[in-house]
């Protein structure tokens, strides 16, 4: 069987990055190794679990490992929280089932917000073109904003304030506040509220 390089000579020449020199991984952890090792297990038992309903337990776990977590937040089971000191959610907002927010950098969720089920955040990729060294960048929800469910949202984006991205979305440049962002390729389909309107009291 030919290789690749038979059946095209010229991708001999391609480079390939040595995974093993790649620099930074250990450099977002921003805490010693017991604790990190110790957060792995309380997530594993108190905030990832599916048959560990209270939210508020999630809550205080996530509180004792350093997040800042307001009043009247709802966590629900199967969230993933990568290192909870680099975390804040304002009042009122909900994280909902299996979100995970792999936060290498800060994430900033602001007050009555929603982060629907499903959805993936990341603040960390890699130099691909170099040495596959990490880079991280921090993500802001901002009040009031809905990002639903199983959307992607990429470091250095700030989703603004009531702004709604709808299913299935990758963000991965600045929403606008009031903004309506959808797939297929983050099109903005609109504005969430009309100019000067007021959200309906329950």
């Amino acid at each position: 069987m030919a290789t690749a390089a038979e059946r095209n000579p010229a991708d001999s020449d391609v480079p390939v990055i040595d995974l093993s020199q790649a620099p930074g991984e250990g450099e977002a952890w921003n805490r010693p190794k017991w604790m990190i090792y110790l957060w792995s297990a309380t997530e594993l038992v108190l905030v990832t679990n599916p048959w560990q309903i209270s939210s508020g337990l999630r809550t205080k776990a996530l509180r004792a490992f350093g997040a800042k977590i307001g009043d009247g937040v709802i966590i629900r089971p199967r969230t993933r929280i990568k290192f909870p000191w680099n975390l804040e959610v304002g009042d009122r907002s909900w994280i909902g089932e299996g979100v995970w927010i792999h936060n290498q950098d800060q994430v900033t969720i602001g007050h009555d917000a929603v982060v629907s089920q499903e959805t993936f955040i990341t603040t960390g990729s890699h130099a691909h073109r170099k040495d596959m060294g990490l880079i991280t960048r921090p993500v802001t929800i901002e009040d009031g904003a809905w990002v639903t469910s199983r959307c992607v949202v990429t470091g250095g984006v700030t989703v603004g304030r009531s702004a709604l991205v709808q299913p299935l979305t990758l963000v991965n440049r600045d929403v606008g506040p009031n903004v309506v962002l959808g797939p297929p390729k983050a099109d903005t389909k609109g504005r969430r509220f009309a100019v000067g309107a007021r959200a309906e009291q329950p």
